[in-house]
């Protein structure tokens, strides 16, 4: 009786136990039956957790390209060739930072670049001329953050900043003295980073209302912070727009980047797959009509792209791709070269239904993939 119980007990663990053939079943089987879907995801704490990077965030744009394929295929593991997914990430984008103590230009400095005696600048060039002759040899990081004076209808004081990065100066705006009492201060300085950092992000907002800025800008600024015996120390800083509002940068971007599954794997792709609208339908038919009369007339009038090689409306491959190419130059005219495109569109074929084509922008135009 004992031999009976141990043999169903090995035979419950046949039947129960894993199949190691079963991932690799699965496996061929959506390779020839691939499973098409398209995602949209931002990362979260745990996806980050499972990738193991402890600090919430890749290193760089290039390493997310280069792990994010084996994550989307754990996530997504039937999916195949033609499927997208529009991932999310955060990466570690550091901005330099930098701080130095006002230096007041004289009037004799002034004037020795505008060649006139008023002692202030009157063109924007001026100060970068300033730079060029007083600082002949910079060297990567330098910083100076300098106050002149300046005249456009009146003359003001400015106080701005000045990096030298990649072979030339870039420029940290300061705040005027207007400006440190809107934001309710009674001389023009900050009395710790703290109370800069909760106010600057407001004034912001007000500095940028006739040029509005997009979610993920990043802006540069410049105040000054009292440190005592009448002297101020100037401090660069970089904030962040989330569409609603700035906050203090933290060195970390977000970046979002689209990945294709080419049929074994996951890759970086740039492909925008898109749907004909009944007004690009209208847009091919009226820049075609003079071309082909019957095809673009037929097209404009049903809608859908008559695909019979018997019909006298037949749209041919070569005549699609001339329609493709008025449509997207009109859509993205600025496409980079690489550009690519999944266009879904009607047709006529005995029946109404959808074909798709894919294209890339080679040498300029759209062409075939």
């Amino acid at each position: 009786m004992k031999k009976l119980i141990y043999l169903i007990a090995v035979l419950g663990i046949t039947f129960t136990g894993c199949n190691p053939n079963e991932d690799i079943y699965n496996k061929i089987d959506a390779e020839a039956n691939p499973i098409v879907g398209d995602a949209v995801i931002t990362l979260s704490d745990e996806d980050y957790d499972e990738l193991e990077l402890n600090f919430g965030n890749f290193n760089s744009v290039d390493d997310a390209k280069a792990m994010l394929p084996s994550f989307l295929e754990d996530k997504y593991p039937v999916w195949g060739k033609g499927s997208s997914a529009l991932v999310t990430f955060k990466w570690y984008n550091p901005i330099e930072t930098y701080e130095a103590a006002v230096y007041e230009l004289s009037d004799a400095e002034h004037n020795a670049i505008t060649g006139n005696t008023y002692g202030n600048f009157d063109e924007n060039g001026h100060i970068y001329d300033y730079l060029d002759a007083t600082y002949p040899n910079p060297e990567e990081g330098d910083f100076v953050s300098l106050r002149y004076r300046f005249y456009s209808g009146g003359e003001m004081t400015l106080t701005d900043g000045f990096a030298f990065e990649d072979g030339s100066w870039v420029k940290f705006t300061g705040f005027t003295e207007d400006q440190y009492n809107d934001m309710g201060e009674g001389f023009p300085n900050f009395s710790s980073e703290d109370e800069a950092n909760q106010k600057i992000p407001i004034a912001l907002l007000d500095i940028f209302k006739f040029n509005p800025k997009s979610a993920g800008d990043i802006v540069l600024s410049m105040y000054e912070l009292y440190v005592g015996g009448g002297v101020t120390e100037s401090y660069t800083a970089a904030y962040i727009f989330d569409g609603v509002a700035f906050s203090a940068y933290s060195n970390v971007a977000e970046e979002t980047v689209q990945f294709g599954h080419d049929g074994t794997t996951w890759v970086p792709d740039n492909t925008i797959k898109y749907t004909f609208t009944t007004d690009d339908v209208a847009l091919i038919s009226n820049a075609l009509i003079g071309t082909y009369p019957g095809p673009a007339d037929n097209v404009g009038f049903f809608g859908s792209f008559d695909r019979r090689e018997s019909s006298s409306n037949y749209w041919s491959d070569a005549m699609l791709l001339e329609a493709f190419n008025l449509l997207l130059d009109n859509k993205h005219p600025s496409a980079e070269e690489g550009q690519k495109y999944v266009l879904t569109f009607i047709i006529y074929n005995g029946a109404t239904t959808n074909e798709t084509k894919s294209v890339i922008k080679t040498g300029g135009v759209w062409v075939y993939q």
